[in-house]
């Protein structure tokens, strides 16, 4: 009775390592490089696994929301792969920077003039995108991607809340809040000048703190010195008494 509840629990425990081992299937997807806050710029980037032993992926087609259309995108230069921006004529014409514009990027597709990606990788595709807009949560970006096999894989399907995730989602990307300065959005540059003046008011406030900080610092560990060496010698006594009684 006892082995066959053994080889059950194995078996159970073997079912179980072979379900959380096995690979979670991966999907195209989109993620901001920091924040994509509402009506700011962010670079964003398209991560692209290859799902396939025994292809390599391609090419890959990304084609933007046109209920939120996005005046501004500049994909980032990649070797190995041709870049195409293909922009469209806006139904109604959308204002940026105190001028209206008339059409904005449709779609980027990434076409391979080398290996790709190869079985077992993956690769991410950087965009500047702008300005994010400020009426809605998240932009979907409906993905197409093609394998050297011929096998075309659309990320196309919008998830439906309260339903499970579809087979092959499309790409979401989640927009935070606009910062409450007003300010939406900040360049490469302003960013790392902010990050130097932090660095020197740092570097100000440690050269600024008061001399006698390292002395009390100094002064506790004294005092936890002394308390940790009564705590040792009061031990010993009280040793060095069992041992007595013992031998008496």
């Amino acid at each position: 009775m006892k082995s066959s509840r053994l080889a059950v629990t194995g078996a159970i425990a073997a079912t179980a390592v072979v379900v959380l081992s096995s690979p979670a299937f991966a999907h195209v997807t989109v993620q901001p490089e920091g924040s994509a806050a509402k009506g700011g710029y962010a670079v964003i980037d398209f991560k692209v696994p290859n799902e396939r032993d025994n292809a390599s992926t391609t090419k890959l087609e990304v084609n933007f929301p046109t209920d939120h259309p996005l005046a501004s995108a500049m994909p980032e230069p990649m070797s190995g792969w041709d870049i195409k921006v293909t922009k469209s004529t806006l139904a109604k014409p959308i204002e940026l920077h105190g001028k209206k514009i008339s059409e904005a990027v449709s779609k980027i597709t990434w076409t391979a003039d080398g290996k790709g990606i190869q079985p077992g990788f993956f690769e991410k595709f950087p965009v500047s995108v702008g300005t994010l807009p400020e009426d809605t949560d998240e932009l979907t970006f409906k993905a197409i991607q093609t394998y050297s096999n011929k096998e075309v894989v659309r990320w196309i399907e919008v998830e439906q809340e309260g339903q499970e995730e579809p087979e092959n989602p499309a790409p979401v990307l989640e927009l935070s809040a606009a910062s409450e300065d007003g300010h939406h959005g900040a360049s490469a540059t302003e960013e790392a000048s902010d990050d130097s003046a932090d660095d020197a008011e740092k570097a100000a406030a440690t050269t600024a703190a008061p001399a006698d900080s390292s002395d009390t610092t100094a002064r506790v560990l004294g005092v936890v010195g002394i308390a940790v060496g009564v705590v040792g010698v009061g031990y010993g006594v009280l040793a060095g008494r069992r041992r007595t009684s013992a031998d008496a």
